[in-house]
């Protein structure tokens, strides 16, 4: 009955795909199976390679996956572009469960004690209408039954944009620009840190680096793609 539904919906109200703009079938969310099946996974090597690359020499962030690689101008690009930038925080919670979905095994093995998601500061947050990683975080902690918190860390600086910055200077440019809103609550805690795309891991790690000083026990970092 309620496919029958979603069918007539979909009749007089298509709904088209983010990255091709095809008319998506009444099973299909936001992006049609055809755009899906084109993004790329990362395997157990390249993932290994992306946590030497970006967290092993800090000694800050104890375990690192994410579900996919971010390409330019490819359908997950698109995807996560109407997240931030459409108003559509739905597709966070939906990336959130896919995330789960492929990454169970490993998150589960973390025993985490909370997902917390990395803080945007509140004038961006203003200007955008929500933080895209709580959706994203919301739908991995909904899925896998971990508690979420989003009010732990708080982002105390606005930062310029890093998209066009190089590795040290995207942490100095982040640096010290978060606090801890309770330290309490996290000491003894096993905590993932998510967000939507890890780049450099510079974000990440200044968030782990503050856990970790009041803390926390471990920390793990945790994304929908990885990108260079």
């Amino acid at each position: 009955m309620l496919n029958r539904f979603n069918q007539l919906l979909d009749f007089f109200l298509p709904r088209l795909c983010v990255s091709c703009f095809s008319r998506l079938d009444y099973n299909e969310n936001y992006i049609c199976n055809n755009c899906f099946g084109e993004i790329n996974k990362p395997d157990l090597i390249r993932l290994q390679h992306e946590y030497n690359r970006k967290f092993a020499d800090d000694k800050i962030i104890s375990g690192f996956t994410s579900a996919f690689v971010l390409e330019k101008d490819k359908a997950l690009q698109h995807l996560i572009h109407s997240l931030k930038y459409n108003e559509n925080f739905r597709i966070g919670i939906y990336l959130g469960k896919i995330v789960a979905q492929l990454c169970r095994e490993i998150i589960m093995e973390w025993n985490a004690d909370y997902i917390i998601p990395v803080p945007l500061h509140h004038l961006k947050k203003a200007e955008r209408g929500y933080n895209q990683s709580f959706y994203i975080a919301k739908g991995i902690g909904s899925t896998l039954n971990i508690k979420l918190s989003h009010s732990k860390i708080k982002r105390k600086r606005y930062t310029s944009t890093q998209t066009a910055l190089s590795l040290v200077e995207r942490r100095d440019n982040i640096k010290d620009a978060f606090e801890l809103k309770n330290t309490r609550s996290v000491h003894g805690k096993k905590i993932i840190l998510v967000d939507d795309v890890i780049t450099t891991g510079a974000t990440i790690s200044e968030c782990g680096k503050i856990l970790l000083t009041e803390g926390a026990a471990k920390v793990f970092a945790l994304s929908v793609a990885i990108a260079d």
